[in-house]
C-alpha cells in the first residue's frame, strides 16, 4: 500500500448530518410527509455537490459555536463519507419519487433504508457508503482512490490516537 495523506474529518459534523437524517426521515414517515423526505434528498444533494454534510451547518453555526458539541477531529478521508452521502441521495431521491408516484411501500423502504445506514454510522461507527468506496478502491475502479487509514478496517471510524 502507498503512503496517502489524511485529512482532517470531523466526525461531530457527520455524526450531526446523520441524526438530522434519521430524525427527518423519522418525521416524514410518521406524519406521512413525502415532501419532508424530498426536502432531505435534495439537502443532501446540495451537501454532497458542495462535498460538505448536508446538514452539517447545524453543527458549524449553532451546536459548535455555543459549545453544545464538541469536535471529534480525526485523520481520514473525506472522499468516502461525501460518496456515502451522494448514495444517501440517490436512495433518498428514488424513495421521494416512487412515493408521488404511489408506490408507497417501495418508497419508504427505501427511506427507512438510508435511516437504517445513518443509525448505523451514529450509534455503530460503521459506514456502509464509506465501505463500499473502500471496496470500489481496491478493485481498482476510476475515481476511487484512497484506502482506509493504517490499521482501520474499512467503513470503520478511526479511534483518537491510533498510529497512522
Amino acid at each position: 500500500m502507498t503512503a496517502q495523506t489524511l485529512q482532517k474529518v470531523d466526525y461531530s459534523a457527520i455524526k450531526t448530518n446523520q441524526l438530522f437524517i434519521i430524525s427527518l426521515n423519522i418525521l416524514a414517515f410518521v406524519l406521512n410527509l413525502p415532501l419532508l423526505a424530498a426536502a432531505v434528498a435534495l439537502a443532501m444533494g446540495i451537501g454532497s455537490a458542495l462535498k460538505a454534510p448536508a446538514f452539517g451547518f447545524v453543527y458549524y453555526f449553532l451546536l459548535k459555536p455555543r459549545g453544545w458539541m464538541k469536535p471529534d477531529t480525526l485523520d481520514d478521508n473525506a472522499e468516502p463519507h461525501r460518496f456515502a452521502q451522494f448514495v444517501g441521495f440517490l436512495f433518498m431521491t428514488a424513495g421521494s419519487i416512487s412515493l408521488f408516484f404511489g408506490a408507497a411501500l417501495l418508497g419508504w423502504i427505501l427511506i427507512w433504508t438510508v435511516a437504517a445506514l445513518a443509525a448505523l454510522n451514529v450509534f455503530g461507527g460503521f459506514c456502509v457508503g464509506c465501505a463500499m468506496y473502500y471496496w470500489l478502491a481496491r478493485m481498482n475502479v476510476p475515481g476511487f482512490g484512497k484506502q482506509p487509514p493504517a490499521g482501520v478496517f474499512p467503513g470503520k471510524k478511526p479511534r483518537a490516537g491510533e498510529k497512522i
